[in-house]
């Protein structure tokens, strides 16, 4: 196992630069190869923090693929550092493959602590958070409605992450399916546009009508009573 070389989890910023940790930028630089989500958007990290370490795409399109490339690098003694385009590697964003290989594999994962939206959403939601359910992005279609209705009796604290143009469309489903409960929404964290709105599902609804919906956004909803 000696002879493998490590593989890095590395969080990145989720909007705020300055939100790399040192250790971070320390093993970006030290690697032999960094993963990149997409090697446009990291490369403007990677210049601020004058990282010069090659970075090669590696994405939902071409995770299946690429796997097999990054092991044997690994095997030949390569460090490589897996980097998305924002927050921790692994959640919802490419990561688990690779770190499934590799473990199959025998090589060490190091996964650095980091950026990750759903945290500081959870905590300034208000909502109880010693217990709380992560369920990533909802299907966009088949499915969708099952997974809602699965959270019926769920009385910890659910958080999802959602795209603009599904926003409203996330919210309506909730209210229908869960009935009226309230709901923090958190959009474009750690950016000059934050914004976080807590209220009923029917007045967070009505705010964000109102408004034009950009950003990425982080939904916390109460558990049920």
């Amino acid at each position: 196992m000696s002879e493998f070389g490590k593989l890095y989890l590395v969080p990145t910023p989720i909007g705020n630069l300055g939100d790399m940790t040192f250790r971070s930028v320390e093993v970006l630089k030290s690697v032999d190869l960094i993963l990149a989500e997409d090697t446009r958007t990291s490369g403007v990290l990677l210049k601020h923090y004058e990282i010069s370490t090659p970075a090669q795409s590696f994405h939902a399109h071409n995770e299946h693929k690429k796997v097999e490339q990054a092991i044997e690098k690994l095997k030949s003694g390569s460090s490589i550092a897996q980097i998305s385009d924002a927050g921790t590697p692994g959640i919802s964003d490419p990561g688990f493959l690779l770190v499934r290989e590799a473990l199959t594999e025998g090589i060490v994962v190091d996964s650095l602590p980091g950026a990750t939206a759903f945290v500081p959403a959870l905590i300034k939601s208000g909502f109880p958070c010693e217990r709380f359910v992560f369920e990533g992005f909802l299907p966009h279609k088949k499915g969708r409605q099952t997974r809602i209705s699965a959270l019926k009796e769920e009385s910890r604290t659910t958080i999802f992450y959602e795209s603009p143009h599904r926003l409203l469309k996330t919210l309506d489903q909730l209210l229908e399916i869960l009935g009226e409960r309230r709901v923090s929404v958190s959009r474009e964290l750690t950016k000059k546009f934050e914004e976080t709105v807590t209220g009923t599902i029917s007045e967070v609804r009505q705010h964000f009508t109102e408004k034009s919906i950009k950003g990425e956004f982080v939904i916390v909803l109460e558990g049920a009573k």
